[in-house]
């Protein structure tokens, strides 16, 4: 059993590792997920300008990714619909919609021009082989942009979850640049479907946001029209909400109609009457997706192989050192290639010039002809670029003889006047790499594809989500009663208790210590045993101290705890007493009061103690002891903090009173 413990724990363990790794969780270089990095990389294997159907690039991704063609394909739609590396020329669905994407193979894709820019730097990308061997694919591609604040991400690994929402591309390049300077910036999701943002709880991304529709309201024809909707909501579902919510009395449409097309646009017709449409607005926010709080933002990316919890701002400030890193080491590589054609050129001029050719026209062997050909060379060591290697060597050897009876000294010349100024450029901004960075992140700024929308989108602004409980009259009158068990505001007999709304929750009490939270009903069965039923709202529960008697069967020990219940979940049943052979013998919810308690056996048969004298614990606590002795009855009386006599001194043996 335990080789079998072992055995579960391992796989699971690497199950998750490469869940985590390789499929749902992007890496913070390109912000890309292993699939979707698979996908550009095979458009870029069969980039010539061509549009190629999906299915095409589906099953050519396939040489890299081997899950199945469906999760190739809904990551393509998803990669088109962003907006930035990949067009599509087809059905590719509707956000707005819900409307699903074409059939693979009636859509068609190719890699936008922007997509390189950012992405592709062979000369300096670590490849490895596929997972059959047979081919090279990225680790990561050195994106010279936060791909993974632009489109925003969504992903769900074991005991983990990555939620970033899209940004503007023009504000992450602008706070990018701050960043490269060292400067202090703030940047907010900027939601492709508009709406009203609140970011008061933004906290750097990991916070929480609410969303609101943008709603123009027609006085004239009691119209709602809804003109933006929140990110994730589609029209389809929105309307849904709205049918359901008047089914149930909640709003008052008459009518609902869906005009959207490239932008959102609902009319929802209020009846007439005396249904004002501000209040109608309040009970669409209310009771319909057209308002929405996200919670448990989690920018988690994978950092040096391991899943990391980044703030925004944080991921902005890494890719302004990673640009700076992957523009430095593409200049390297250029000034090194440079340098080999400059030295190329210097090269041929003095072999040409100084006849060195003619030298080996009557050597036999390899290792003559390199002997001769370096010994001519070192004569003019002085104008090398750099030392002489036998790769040189090779290249000069490898000169048609067209070219060196056509060798032209003025072009040679003006070629090396060329290079030398390209090569004194490239090293002007490696040594001014910031200024450069922030010089290719204005150019990138151009080209982002027209697709893209660059004007902000969601509105900031200032608003507290509108719920339910808000919206909801608390008229109904809760009543309990006992000789039948039964608890609701439809009764008509039985003691009032406090008045509810449709909507609102409230907690029972039994008298064994059992409680739970249900939401208040026309009637329902609590039995005939309950202690109190109190409103479920946590602020008045904070304030709420009860405090429970229980007893252990077998010793007869006397416990009390005094604790206060702030966090539930409904129709779950909880219990103040704790695990074990207890039973509950008293329970009162004062801050103060007197327990007047008599024992069945000994000197001293009564007994009275305050309940502030015991301290308010969780509601998971033990409780403590409150007498060893058998006890026969309690008493109680409920007081006031002032009624409770002063504690007595304690007698000091060394006064001299």
């Amino acid at each position: 059993m335990q080789n079998l413990e072992e055995l579960f724990k391992k796989y699971y363990l690497e199950y998750t590792s490469y869940v985590v790794k390789d499929r749902a969780i992007p890496y913070i270089e390109d912000g890309f997920k292993p699939v979707q990095r698979r996908i550009i990389q095979t458009l870029i294997d069969s980039d010539n300008g061509s549009m190629y159907k999906v299915s095409d690039i589906t099953g050519r991704t396939m040489r890299y990714h081997p899950h199945g063609d469906s999760s190739i394909y809904e990551a393509l739609v998803n990669l088109v619909n962003a907006g930035y590396f990949i067009e599509g020329n087809g059905n590719f669905g509707n956000m707005l919609t819900g409307t699903e994407a074409a059939a693979a193979r009636y859509i068609e894709c190719r890699l936008y021009s922007f997509a390189k820019e950012v992405l592709y730097s062979p000369d300096i990308t670590e490849y490895v082989p596929s997972y059959d061997g047979k081919y090279k694919e990225p680790v990561v591609f050195p994106s010279k942009l936060p791909a993974v604040l632009l489109q925003g991400v969504m992903g769900i690994a074991p005991g983990m979850t990555c939620k970033i929402f899209p940004h503007n591309p023009l504000e992450v390049i602008e706070c990018m640049k701050t960043a490269i300077d060292g400067g202090d910036f703030q940047i907010f999701p900027d939601l492709p479907t508009g709406g009203l943002i609140d970011v008061s709880c933004y906290d750097d991304g990991k916070g929480e946001i609410s969303i609101r529709s943008k709603v123009d309201v027609d006085e004239k024809n009691r119209k709602l029209v809804v003109r933006e909707i929140p990110y994730g909501v589609t029209t389809e579902s929105l309307i849904a909400d709205i049918d359901s919510a008047t089914k149930k009395g909640k709003l008052h449409a008459v009518s609902i109609n869906d005009y959207t097309t490239k932008t959102a646009n609902i009319e929802i017709e209020i009846a007439k009457g005396d249904w004002s449409l501000d209040k109608e607005l309040e009970s669409l926010f209310a009771h319909t997706k057209a308002e929405m709080k996200v919670k448990d933002l989690s920018p988690m990316l994978i950092v040096n192989k391991h899943p990391v919890i980044m703030g925004i701002s944080e991921i902005i400030r890494f890719h302004a050192a990673y640009l700076q890193d992957v523009l430095r080491r593409e200049l390297e590589f250029d000034h090194g290639k440079l340098i080999d054609k400059m030295q190329m050129r210097t090269l041929e001029r003095i072999f040409i010039e100084e006849r060195i050719y003619k030298r080996i026209e009557t050597l036999r062997t390899q290792e003559e002809i390199d002997a001769q050909v370096r010994e001519g060379l070192m004569a003019f060591k002085d104008e090398f670029v750099r030392e002489l290697v036998d790769e040189d060597i090779e290249n000069l050897l490898k000169l048609p003889i067209r070219r060196i009876s056509l060798f032209d000294i003025e072009k040679n010349r003006k070629d090396v006047e060329e290079l030398n100024k390209t090569i004194k450029e490239n090293e002007d901004k490696q040594r001014h790499i910031k200024r450069y960075a922030k010089s290719v992140l204005d150019r990138l700024a151009k080209l982002i594809p027209k697709s893209i929308n660059t004007a902000r989108k969601s509105e900031i602004a200032s608003f507290s989500v509108i719920s339910v409980k808000d919206l909801a009259e608390e008229n109904l009158q809760l009543k309990y009663d006992r000789s039948s068990g039964y608890i609701g505001y439809a009764l008509k007999t039985g003691d009032d208790l406090f008045m509810v709304g449709e909507s609102s929750k409230i907690l029972i009490v039994l008298k064994d210590g059992t409680y739970h939270v249900t939401q208040a009903q026309d009637k329902y069965f609590a039995g005939k045993n309950v202690a109190f039923v109190l409103p479920a709202d946590k602020d008045l529960l904070r304030k709420t101290i009860f405090t429970i008697l229980f007893r252990s069967k077998s010793t007869k020990v006397m416990m009390i705890k005094r604790c206060c219940i702030t966090q539930f979940i409904m129709n779950r049943m909880y219990s103040l007493v704790p695990d074990g052979d207890f039973e509950a013998k008293f329970i009162c919810k004062d801050e103060e009061g007197r327990l007047t308690i008599e024992f069945k056996t000994g000197r001293i048969k009564t007994e009275q103690v305050w309940l502030s004298d015991f301290l308010v614990k969780g509601v998971s606590s033990q409780g403590v002891q409150l007498t060893r002795r058998e006890v026969e009855k309690i008493g109680y009386r409920k007081m006031n903090a002032e009624d409770k006599p002063p504690a007595t001194a304690e007698p000091d043996l060394f006064s001299n009173g």
